[in-house]
């Protein structure tokens, strides 16, 4: 039996704690707070405390989906990403760039936030930027 624990940190808000993960045979089986870590000081919430749950679920998405002929398949990374730009691009020009918005997720760190709105803006063109947090 191979058992590791590998600090990160927690998917589920921006805070920014950090959680050992508890992983055997190359498996994660459970989590652990990081007791030394400035944010989260040897705490977690209860999302953090099941962050391990979803990784290895049997509905998790793994891959990209294309919706071709009416049916889901699964598709290259590069394909998917083909075909978003594509399409907002298409979008943009045809109705310019405040028809389209881009929603962040509390689920992603602030500097990922950071990062798509700095891309609605500088890339995109449109300050329609908004997060789950104010719904």
């Amino acid at each position: 039996m191979d058992y590791k624990n590998i600090q990160t940190i927690c998917p589920y808000c921006g805070c920014g704690c950090a959680l050992n993960l508890e992983v055997i045979d190359g498996e994660i089986v459970g989590v652990l707070p990081a007791n030394d870590h400035p944010v989260s000081q040897g705490s977690l919430c209860i999302k953090g405390w099941n962050a391990h749950a979803f990784v290895g679920h049997e509905d998790r998405l793994k891959k990209p989906l294309i919706r071709k002929n009416g049916q889901l398949e699964e598709v290259s990374w590069n394909e998917a990403l083909k075909l978003v730009a594509k399409n907002l691009g298409s979008i943009q020009k045809k109705h310019g760039a405040d028809s389209i918005g881009v929603l962040t997720s509390a689920k992603c760190t602030n500097e990922e936030n950071y990062l798509l709105q700095k891309f609605a803006r500088a890339v995109i063109g449109t300050n329609n930027v908004d997060h789950c947090a104010r719904l």
